[in-house]
């Protein structure tokens, strides 16, 4: 009988680090698997690391402008509300109204002119005999130098050898008429006696028709009275007592009466335009209907010493 023998055993150990083969002998061994495809976030990472280092720096400042302006809308305040016309015609209506409180409380004009004369005013008193008889008579005058010399109208003192001037302080003294200038109807003063404080009236220049002015003296007795208008003409001649001709007036529409001759004439400021010299009145009575006139003071400052103006 023929032997039969079994074939050799195959061993089936692996070997440490050794690959086992599988499958069946004399055939070829299965392929290695394929390593898994690269994730999301590994092939961005890939992308990103090939951008230029400027372009990151770009973005940078993009993103940091966006974050600017963004923080600037939202933190940035209101602007102003839409102008309407409700609102324009309430904030003219405002600036009227205070426009009319600070006129209300700032002092007129008559007020700031006779302030600011008060000081330098006088009154001036004549007393005379004439035929055996007494006569009086008072006008007003203004100190125009430091010395006291008092500007007034030639016809207030005009003959007298009497003549009394009261200073603003209540101060009285004698005086005698240091010049006269008949042609103008000007003469000054000098007082024998003055006062602690001297304080002559501030000289102004012309003055235009329509401009405002302001009369002060003692009309009819009456003490230092201030009275309003304006001028109404320039370069005006009449004709006064004696048949004498006055020229290059300023008429005005101030109530002026006796005891106004020879006050001063004022703008509103309180400077001294003209001195007061007469009145017009058709029935040649002594009272003021309207139109009364005084001298330049170009004209009448002359006869104080005053330069030309």
């Amino acid at each position: 009988m023929a032997r039969v023998t079994a074939p050799p055993a195959i061993d089936t150990a692996v070997a440490p680090g050794a690959r086992r083969l599988l499958g069946v002998p004399g055939r070829a061994p299965d392929p290695e698997p394929e390593p898994p495809p690269p994730s999301r976030w590994t092939r961005l990472r890939t992308r990103l690391a090939r951008v230029p280092r400027r372009v990151w720096w770009g973005l940078v400042t993009l993103v940091v402008i966006v974050a600017l302006v963004s923080t600037y809308a939202v933190t940035r305040p209101p602007g102003p509300p839409v102008l309407t016309q409700r609102d324009v015609d309430t904030s003219v209506q405002r600036g009227i109204e205070k426009q009319a409180e600070a006129d209300a409380a700032a002092p007129a004009d008559g007020s700031v002119a006779h302030a600011t004369i008060a000081p330098s005013l006088v009154l001036i008193q004549t007393r005379d005999t004439v035929a055996g008889e007494q006569q009086e008579g008072s006008g007003a005058g203004v100190v125009v130098n430091e010395d006291g010399t008092v500007l007034t109208a030639l016809h207030v003192v005009d003959g007298s050898t009497n003549i009394t001037v009261t200073f603003a302080d209540g101060t009285t003294s004698p005086a005698k008429v240091a010049t006269e200038k008949p042609e103008s109807d000007i003469a000054t003063l000098t007082p024998s006696k003055l006062p602690e404080t001297v304080v002559p009236a501030v000289l102004g220049g012309g003055v235009a028709v329509g401009a405002p002015v302001f009369a002060v003296g003692h009309p009819l007795g009456l003490t230092d009275s201030l009275s309003a208008g304006v001028v109404s003409a320039l370069d005006r001649t009449v004709r006064v007592e004696g048949d004498r001709k006055l020229e290059h007036l300023i008429q005005i529409d101030a109530a002026v009466n006796p005891g106004n001759s020879g006050g001063p004439l004022l703008n509103k400021a309180g400077q001294v335009v003209g001195i007061v010299t007469g009145l017009a009145n058709p029935t040649d009575q002594s009272l003021f209907v309207g139109i009364g006139f005084a001298v330049p003071i170009a004209t009448a400052g002359g006869a104080a010493g005053s330069p030309p103006r």
